[in-house]
């Protein structure tokens, strides 16, 4: 397989905006043990074969493939990645569908590797969607290479699911389904800020589209709070705790879970609310200041064409190190109780 790069697109002209890791599986940690392509690892959309019944590596780990993005291009791998080769580029081959012995399907993402000097693909990753399982058939049902780009949109997307009361500009407290393009939202650092568009998918509650449950008062929050794993959350500590260094945190809903007062949320289907302004903006969700919709490459693809381009005119893209100077990753919190004791730091007890 050969990629083609865009037009006019070489390494030197991206200016990297964001990093991020991506939990992949290698290629040869997911290979065919049934089908057209007996004993072959798994390969790009071009040589992928429907039916073909694949199996996960006993010793398969997941590893994370580092990558910074730019307005523009693919994915470029970073130097403190844990695989991949610094500099390459990484692109959205497909989405897949699996399906389990048990009739569960599993969605995930083909990810390309590419050697920019030589313009052609040098290895490939699997990006489940959800938990793949150890000694489990999986069916390849579907090769979709238009969906990926959405598909991981929709998972980079922030949400928050129905019934989440949004507070407005005049205080009220407002479902996020009854919010409409115009209103008005209290913003922790920009007082009153009108909504620029609204989106909304359904999904099944599975894997990375399974939402966080902060239950009521886990943060000092009345009712329970449904977001998106993905979903940062702004604390202020009044005391130090956790020895972060910093009064101000950005945590990501995912790294509080603890089974008790911070959980996952899987079965059945949930729809997930984005909220997007002309800027990245921290609002209240239940009262907790929680982060807007960020306006960016991995997001636009969950706009209508139309409205995506448009904003591309008008908007100017948001900052991707919004507080990234305050951000704390699961390893700093280091404790179980980590929402605990940001709850008792944020009152001051």
């Amino acid at each position: 397989m050969t990629i083609t790069a865009p037009k006019n697109f070489t390494a030197q002209s991206v200016t990297a905006t964001h990093i991020r890791d991506l939990p992949v599986y290698l290629a040869s940690d997911f290979k065919v043990f049934h089908g057209a392509n007996l004993g072959d690892d798994l390969a790009d959309a071009d040589d992928l074969c429907l039916d073909d019944i694949y199996s996960l590596a006993m010793d398969a780990r997941e590893s994370n493939i580092t990558v910074t993005e730019s307005q523009s291009g693919p994915f470029i791998v970073s130097t403190n990645s844990l695989v991949g080769t610094a500099g390459f580029q990484l692109h959205l081959d497909c989405a897949i569908t699996l399906m389990s012995q048990g009739g569960e399907t599993i969605e995930a993402l083909v990810l390309a590797e590419v050697d920019p000097s030589e313009n052609a693909l040098d290895a490939v990753y699997l990006l489940p969607l959800s938990s793949l399982k150890r000694q489990t058939e999986y069916r390849l049902m579907r090769v979709d290479p238009d969906a990926a780009r959405t598909r991981l949109a929709e998972v980079a997307c922030v949400s928050f699911m129905r019934g989440t009361h949004i507070t407005m500009a005049d205080g009220r407290q407002n479902p996020i389904e009854n919010l409409r393009i115009g209103d008005r939202i209290l913003t922790r650092d920009n007082g009153p800020q009108v909504i620029r568009w609204i989106g909304n998918h359904t999904s099944r509650a599975v894997g990375d589209f399974a939402p966080i449950v902060i239950k009521a008062g886990a943060l000092n929050n009345e009712n329970d709070l449904h977001v998106s794993p993905n979903h940062r959350l702004f604390i202020y500590q009044r005391r130090d705790d956790l020895k972060l260094g910093r009064p101000e945190v950005f945590v990501r809903a995912s790294d509080l879970v603890n089974g008790e007062t911070v959980t996952v949320l899987e079965g059945g289907f949930v729809e997930h609310f984005q909220i997007l302004f002309d800027h990245h903006q921290i609002i209240y969700a239940e009262g907790i200041a929680a982060e807007s919709l960020p306006f960016s490459k991995r997001t636009t693809a969950v706009l209508p064409p139309d409205l995506a381009e448009r904003l591309e005119r008008e908007i100017v893209s948001h900052p991707q190190q919004l507080h990234r100077d305050i951000e704390v990753t699961r390893a700093n919190l280091a404790e179980n109780n980590a929402a605990e004791r940001l709850r008792r730091s944020s009152l001051g007890s």
